[in-house]
Formats: C-alpha cells, structure tokens, sequence
C-alpha cells in the first residue's frame, strides 16, 4: 500500500513526483526537466472554454524560479501574453509564455507566482534529464510480453505475474480459428508482446512498432546499452534490441517457409481471456489466416532488423531474418505481379481490430521492403521493383510527407545513400521532401508562435491514438534533419521536436504526462489509468493513487481524441463537447463507456514515443555514483541537518528504503530505482530520524540518521 507521507523521488537525470501542497492548474512544465542549453518556457493558461473553464488566473507581474533546496530565487521574468490575449481555439485557453532559458544552472527548481501563490511542481535542470525516462517507456514493452511470467528484479513488486497464455490450446499449442478440433493444424506461436490493451498479438502493426525502435537504435547505439534490467541483460547485445528479438522471434513462428504468414493471433470473444493479471486467463486462443499484408509486413522488419543485426557481429540471427524476409517478399510479389493483393483477410473473428491493409498500404510495405533487401543483398532485382513502384507512393506522387508514414520515409531517405541506386530516382525523393520542408503544409516542419502550448499539430490530428501522430511530427522533423534536407531549416526542426518532448511530459492544457504512474521517476501529474486488460477497471492494478498496485510506469495512452463516441445514449463530459487538446479523460471504463478510444496503450504508440524520446538523450553522460552497499558510508546524505528536504545518492536499483523515528516507527517505506532520491520532510517533527536502506536482491542493510531541524 502507498505511504501518506508525501515523497519528491529524483533520479540524477530525471527530477520530481509527489509534492506537498496544492500543484498549480495554471503552470505548464516539463515535469521531467530540462537540459541545461535547452529553450525553457512555461505555459501559464487561463481557461476560457471546457471542462475547467470555471477556474480563472491572471499570472503575477513578474514570475520566479526557485532553488528547491536553498529557497533562492535564481531566476525572475514577467511572463508575456500570447496572441494578445487571444483564447487559443485547440485548447480553449488564454496564455502567457514565462521564458527562463537563460537559467543554465544544474539544480532543483520550481517556478513561483507570488502574486497568485502559484507554484509548480519540482523540475530538475541537467545535462540527461529523460534517460531514465527513456528506460521506463522501453520497459513497457517487457511487462507487454506475452508468454513470460514478470518477475523480479525485472519486474518491480507491484507487477510481478506468473506465465501467461501457456495452457492448453492457448499459445504454445495454438489452432486454426476456422478449424479448432484439427489437430494437424495446431502450432507453436508462443512469444512475442500483447499488442494494445487487450492480450491479442498482430503481424500487420509491427512495421510501425520495430521499425521506430530499430531506427531509434540506429541513430543512438550508445544510450541503449545492455544493462535496462530485463532478463537478457548482460548478453552483449543492446536490451532494446533483446527486446525486438522477442517480438522478431514470435513473428518468426507466424510465418512459414514459403513466405506466407498468419495476420494475427489472439481469442475469438470479448468475454474470452479478459481476467487480470494475465495469468488468470486460460480461455483458448487461435491464428488467423495467412494474408499477403502480413508478408510484407515481415519482409519489411525482419529486413530492416537483418541490417541491424549483422550491423553488430549478430551474422547467424541476422541472416536467417534476411532469408525469411527474402520469401516473405517473394510471396507477395507474386500477387503484386498478379495485381490480386489479398485485403480482406482478417474478419475480425479474433477480437478486435480489423487488422487488413489496404493495396496502397500493402505497396508501401512492399517499396519499403525492397530498399532493405536491395542494401542486404545488392540485388539488382530489389532495385527495379523499387524504381518500379516508389514514384507512386504519397510523399513522391503529391510531394506530401505527413506523419503516419515515417517506416517509408526512412526507406525512401535510405536509398538516396545506396551504392547502386539510381541518381534520377535520388535526386526526386530529395526533391520532393525540399518541397514539402518548404511548404510546412499543416506546420509540420516549423515551430509556430500560434501554437499557445507550442507543439502545434493540425486540429484533425486529435484522433484516436492521436499520441502516435504527434510523436511522429518530431520523429518527421528529426528524419529531415538527419538527412539534411535544407540545411538552414535544421535548428527549427530541431526546436519543434523539442517542443514535442515537453507536450508528452506537461505542456499541454491537462499539465499531465500522458505516460502512466511516472511519479518515482519525476512526475507530479501523470496519467494515472489506462484501458489495459492487465490494469483494468476495478482490479488491484487500476489506479496509480487509489488501487493497490496501480498500472505499471511509462505506459503512453492514446491522448485526446476529439472524435471520442461511448456507446448510443453515453454522455462523457469531458471528453466529450470540448476542445480538441481537452478531448482527454483519465479513466480506463469498459463498455459502454469506451476507454480505449481515449486511454488505450498500444506498442506502436509507445515506440514513436521511444524514437522521438531517444534524440534527447545525452549518450556522454556516464552515472558515476557508486552502489549503495560498496560505498564506505553505505549512502551519502545531504543536507544533514536539514529543514525541509534531503537527499540520498547511490543506485538505488531494487532498494527498499524507510524512513523511521527514534523509535522505530515508520514514516514512510517505498521501493525505487534510479541513482538519487531527494525526500520532502517538511511535514516531520524536529529530532534524530533513520534512513534504513535494504538491497532487496541480496538483503544486505545499512542505515544512517538525519536530523530534522
């Protein structure tokens, strides 16, 4: 059960969580920080228009930034009005902008608004505020393993769980879904990761799920090394790229020699495997039809992952993806040669997605496809299909380059460096990504000073899963900028996807991250429920501040969703009847309320996420702190003496750490990872107070006191 004795958990690269006292509505932040050269600009908005437009806030003359610890004002500004005043049509909100980028200053702050007695929440400013940000929404992707029971120290205790889905006729021994008593056709199909909030795995939504996080690795070897705390660490290979292996491997099995593959797997009834934790469930579950969608879905990846691969001495692993990408693409060229691609293959009798591809879609995955294949094998055939077909996709029929399409951007970009590839067919991908950079349709490419939260994206693109686009406008700005598409357009670029980044962590008009139960890890607002079947509604897992356990951290929801629909007489308000960036509830209801339009988790979410994240992350800072037990003064605590905070550095991975009175009474007890934790005690009584620190994977404690003054 959670403590009543309130915390702040700083990690040394990632700053605040929970905070004493009433957190300001009117003060937008990156509850995460900020890197020191950053642009640092809080949103302050007044609402005019939703559900909050009963609370008003004109902010103060002059605002403040304050040293968390000494109380110091480091820094002061009067805010300016945005758009004269002007309430911003997206949001409903007026707004100022407070400016405090010349703060450049490692520390510990908040900003104040003495006037209105205001504050924010705690943010840290230093030179790698997200890693391990970045490490907890990767280690989404372990707790989404299917087939694997979640255990510690992989799992924090919250979320431990025995194996799932590996009863009979689940799984390891799966059937036909048109044919469940023939035996012939059973399979082994254990692996891979539940794909959303139900426990369902697809094919045809991994292009857009390994193909950002592989090309997050790409850009950024050095930040994914081998120590993220999944059972694979310490292999010599990058976690991040164990964990694609354990989706890579799945997919492996749903294909087959020939090169067809089955669309997906999964339970044939709402009221089929619905039970949390997942190893509740032991319902049957069946494969679907094999459909050329879903060969080209795995040409595509397992092509791009075969470059990854043999890219890091892994030749065996990567070129038995290479084979099998090489049928899976010669299966479906048949049927493109043919012009009968098969779009209707999933009947959606596996619930629930409808998980078909269009032909355009199919093409795209096919264009795609050939680039990697023609890099991997130089293979003058991939090069004529590729010229054959890549003239007619999107972004170089209509010079259009949005952000649902990034897998075939890096494709597109990718050949322009090929030996081999033609310069005519180079010059033309260039060309027309210079045009769309220079037309900024939408303002996809720019920061826009009419933006009130600065991270414009188009009213329409509030949609369900809107997260997902919005994170791929920074992962778009960022493929420009990474080939060099107007040289002088580079910093903007650079600026919008920074400005993303904050979006996602507290600028936004609901101040909240819109990743889960992220308050260990420096969040002061975060979303505290999601529609995931293992942290459904009414179970122990529901709520990160009322339920037991709470959902596990670094889930990204879908967001606001302005075309939000309950069930025929539901009427939510919110999300309903507000603006677009308002259209967002914190609740995970079943039918016939429909969470899942609004807070649904989905691993394609999650790895747009990833990718954009990743850019931010600063590979030359090294954790230097030494553990806990091999320090000779077990942890180094300052200020001591203290009055109303104190911190406690080491690596506090898997540590148990209590505060207790002379008497041995507790004051509060919570486990943590990271490598520094900075406690609140404002609340405690003068006197001597204990720091007991237990090492949970070996037992080993220690302890120290502090003085509250």
């Amino acid at each position: 059960m959670r403590t009543k004795f309130s915390i702040l958990i700083f990690f040394l690269v990632s700053l605040p969580i929970y905070l004493l006292g009433q957190l300001s509505p009117f003060i937008h932040i990156d509850q995460f920080g900020y890197s020191i050269m950053a642009e640092k600009v809080a949103v302050l908005s007044n609402p005019k228009t939703g559900y909050n437009a009963a609370l008003s806030y004109t902010p103060g003359a002059t605002l403040q930034v304050v040293d968390a610890f000494s109380q110091a004002v480091v820094f002061e500004a009067s805010p300016s009005v945005w758009a004269s005043g002007a309430e911003h049509a997206l949001s409903g909100d007026e707004g100022w902008w407070f400016d405090f980028s010349a703060l450049q200053t490692a520390g510990t702050y908040y900003i104040s608004d003495a006037t209105n007695n205001e504050k924010s929440g705690l943010f840290n400013i230093n030179e790698n505020p997200y890693d391990n940000i970045l490490k907890a929404a990767t280690k989404m992707f372990y707790y989404n393993r299917c087939n694997t029971e979640k255990v510690q120290p992989y799992a924090a205790a919250n979320w431990i769980d025995g194996t799932n889905f590996l009863n009979p006729l689940q799984d390891a021994n799966c059937r036909f879904y048109l044919e469940p008593n023939n035996v012939s056709k059973e399979k082994e199909l254990a692996g891979g990761w539940f794909d959303a909030g139900d426990y369902n795995k697809y094919v045809n939504y991994l292009p857009n799920t390994i193909g950002p996080l592989l090309s997050a690795y790409e850009d950024n070897p050095s930040i994914f090394s081998d120590d993220w705390n999944i059972p694979e660490s310490g292999n010599g290979i990058s976690d991040l790229l164990d964990e694609v292996k354990y989706e890579l491997d799945w997919v492996y099995k749903m294909s087959n020699t020939d090169g067809s593959v089955h669309i997906k797997l999964g339970s044939i009834s709402f009221s089929q495997n619905a039970s949390s934790p997942p190893s509740l469930n032991t319902d049957p579950r069946y494969y679907g039809h094999t459909c050329t969608s879903a060969s080209l879905s795995t040409a595509l990846i397992f092509a791009h992952a075969a470059k990854v691969f043999f890219g890091i001495g892994e030749s065996a692993y990567a070129q038995s993806l290479q084979d099998r990408a090489i049928a899976c693409f010669d299966y479906a060229r048949t049927f493109i040669d043919n012009g009968n691609l098969e779009i209707e293959c999933d009947d959606a009798t596996i619930n629930a997605s409808d998980s078909d591809k269009t032909v355009d879609e199919q093409m795209d995955l096919a264009v795609s496809a050939s680039v990697y294949l023609f890099e991997l094998t130089n293979d003058p055939v991939y090069n004529a299909f590729f010229l054959q077909y890549y003239a007619s996709t999107e972004p170089i029929s209509s010079a259009y380059w949005s952000p649902y399409k990034l897998e075939l951007y890096d494709a597109l970009f990718l050949y322009t460096t090929l030996n081999g590839a033609n310069s005519a067919a180079s010059n033309d991908i260039l060309n027309k990504a210079q045009i769309a950079l220079n037309n900024n349709s939408s303002d996809f490419f720019q920061f826009a000073d009419d933006e009130l939260y600065r991270s414009k994206a188009p009213n329409w693109m509030y949609h369900w899963g809107s997260n997902s686009p919005i994170s791929n406008l920074a992962n778009l700005c960022l493929l420009f900028k990474k080939y060099n598409i107007n040289p002088s357009a580079n910093a903007g670029l650079q600026r919008k996807a920074d400005e993303h980044v904050h979006y996602f962590h507290g600028v936004n008009p609901q101040g909240l991250v819109y990743l889960t139960n992220m308050y260990e890890y420096g969040g002061d607002r975060c979303v505290d429920e999601m529609y995931h079947t293992w942290f459904a509604d009414g179970s122990p897992f529901d709520n990160a501040k009322t339920s037991e356990f709470g959902p596990a951290p670094g889930y990204l929801v879908g967001g606001p969703n302005s075309s939000y629909t309950p069930e025929p007489g539901i009427i939510l308000d919110p999300p309903m009847n507000q603006p677009e960036m308002k259209s967002y509830k914190d609740f995970n209801d079943n039918f016939p309320n429909n969470s899942w339009q609004i807070s649904e988790p989905a691993i394609y979410y999650q790895a747009a996420y990833i990718r954009m994240l990743a850019n931010q992350v600063n590979s030359t800072v090294v954790n230097s702190i030494p553990d806990l037990v091999a320090s000779s003064n077990c942890v180094t605590l300052y200020p001591n003496p203290s009055s109303g905070y104190f911190e406690i550095k080491g690596l506090l991975a898997n540590y148990n750490i209590q505060i207790l009175d002379s008497l041995g009474v507790e004051y509060a007890n919570y486990t943590v990872e990271g490598s520094h934790l900075v406690i609140d005690i404002n609340a405690l009584p003068t006197g001597l107070f204990f720091v007991h620190v237990e090492n949970l994977n070996n037992s080993e404690i220690c302890i120290q006191q502090i003085v509250k003054e």
